[in-house]
């Protein structure tokens, strides 16, 4: 069993998106999320955890994304701390999905 997440580049993302299941949880105010986020993502916020934790598949692959990357690493480290087997943060975060995918971005 994994003990921490594993970082994942804006570039692994996409190529991920086209392959596997994956849940993309986007832990950003919800303000910048309606405003814009990876299509497919989730909102997460401490209001909606706990039913994430209970619903999620475990064995998914779960992508924490915040607004650089840096967030989402205690995000992703505590989804592990829930035995989520496979947890990565978004390096790079959202403003990096941006610039790279400007056209992948739902709202």
């Amino acid at each position: 069993m994994s003990t921490n997440f594993t970082h994942l580049s804006v570039s692994e993302l996409h190529a991920l998106m086209a392959e596997k299941q994956q849940v993309i949880v986007d832990i950003r105010d919800e303000t910048s999320f309606s405003q814009g986020h990876i299509k497919g993502a989730i909102h997460l916020t401490n209001d909606s955890l706990a039913d994430f934790v209970r619903e999620a598949d475990m064995d998914n692959n779960v992508i924490v994304c915040c607004y650089h990357g840096n967030s989402s690493q205690q995000a992703a480290q505590f989804l592990v701390t829930q035995d989520f087997t496979q947890v990565y943060s978004l390096d790079g975060g959202f403003t990096q999905w941006q610039l790279q995918y400007p056209t992948e971005i739902a709202q």
